[in-house]
Formats: C-alpha cells, structure tokens, sequence
C-alpha cells in the first residue's frame, strides 16, 4: 500500500448486521481489531494497514452516507435501500439477515385484498406500501406511518392490514395475525458510492470478488 493511498471507508449497520459483516470480511483477510472493544466510545475505526476505516451507523443513514460519498462501501438491509431509495451502486447480496416484506392481517383481511377495496395500511414503509399497493396491485389504500410495533394496527382497528418485515412469523402467530402476500424477499445488501466506482474500481473489485469466493465456500459448507 502506498503512503499516498486514500482510506476507503465502510458504514456498517449497527446490530446483527455489522457483526455478520465483520464475521464476513475477517474470512477475506479484513479485520478491524479496534472494532472488537464493545465498550469503545470511539466512533471512527481505522486498520491503518490496509488504508480503512469503519463507522457503525443506523440503517436508514447508511444509504445517505454511502450517496454522499461520506462513506464508500455500505452494508444494509435491503428494506432499507427500498424505502431510501438512495442513489448507489448495489453490488452484492451477501445471504444473511433473510427476510420477507409481507401485506399481514388477520386471515378475513385477505378478501379486502381480493377484491381491492380502499383498506387501511399501517407500517414503517410507506413508500415500500404505496409502491406495492398502487403500481403492483393497483389498491387505492390509506397508508398510516408507525414508528413502534404495527402489529398493534389490525388489534386496536387502526388499520385492516400491515406491512412489515416477516422473520419467523412468531410474533403475528401471537397476534392472531397471519402472512396475507409477500411483497419480496430481503437480505444484507453491499451497496457502492458511483464516484468510488469509478476512482477505486479496483480496490472495490477486488474486495467485492472475495466476498463472493467467500459466500461460495460458506454456502458449499452449508451443503454438505
């Protein structure tokens, strides 16, 4: 590496997420020892070596840095890059944090879908419900943001359906509420600035192309 060499820096969502990615990156030969002190206040983690640095970040913002080059590279979920619709480059699924956007509601809710009536939509994505309801289904619907649990909507008769991310089901079990279509499948997502595209395409290339060799190896470990 050359004195001259700039930083590439990563926003990593906080959680799961960020562990997995660094789980992920420490296979390829990335680590980040500073980042393994939990108790560190610090914000800004840098591997002097290998000319990078790490900042954990809310998955909503990830998108925003990575667009205005803050950072280079983002890891995020790809619910987040849906609702965000941010300007980036997504470069790689890397398998993990599998999940479903789903229309849920109790099970008699579904013949409002069948027969598109104007319903009610609670959820934490607006803009992943317009899209699906609207250009997809061609609903008309009332969407109501929430910011806390939407399982509540349906319950309390603030909404007739919810849309949310679906892990295992559990919670809407609980709730008497049940999976009524799935919108899409989600998962971490690798996301790229356009301009470091262009000014690092070969650091970036490089990286993104051991990651694939790596989620190969694990998903053939899996197999067997």
């Amino acid at each position: 590496m050359s004195k001259d060499e700039k930083y590439l820096t990563f926003a990593l969502t906080k959680g799961r997420l960020a562990d997995k990615t660094l789980a992920l990156m420490d296979k390829i030969g990335i680590t980040c020892t500073e980042m393994q002190n939990k108790d560190s206040r610090k914000l800004i983690f840098v591997n002097e070596e290998l000319k990078l640095k790490f900042f954990l970040a809310k998955g909503p913002d990830v998108p925003t840095y990575v667009e205005y080059g803050a950072a280079d590279i983002g890891v995020v979920g790809k619910d987040t890059l849906l609702e965000e619709g941010r300007r980036a480059y997504e470069v790689l699924d890397l398998g993990f944090g599998k999940c479903r956007m789903c229309v849920c509601g109790p099970r008699e809710a579904s013949e409002l879908l069948k027969h598109r009536e104007m319903i009610r939509v609670a959820t934490k994505y607006p803009v992943i419900a317009k899209d699906y309801f609207y250009n997809r289904k061609h609903q008309t619907v009332d969407i109501i943001k929430l910011n806390g649990s939407v399982e509540l909507g349906p319950i309390v008769g603030l909404s007739d359906v919810i849309v949310d991310i679906v892990e295992t089901g559990s919670t809407l079990r609980e709730n008497g509420l049940t999976v009524l279509e799935e919108i899409c499948p989600l998962s971490a997502r690798m996301i790229v600035n356009q301009v470091s595209m262009q000014m690092e395409s070969k650091r970036i290339n490089d990286i993104i192309s051991k990651l694939k060799e790596a989620l190969k190896t694990s998903e053939k470990q899996e197999v067997k």
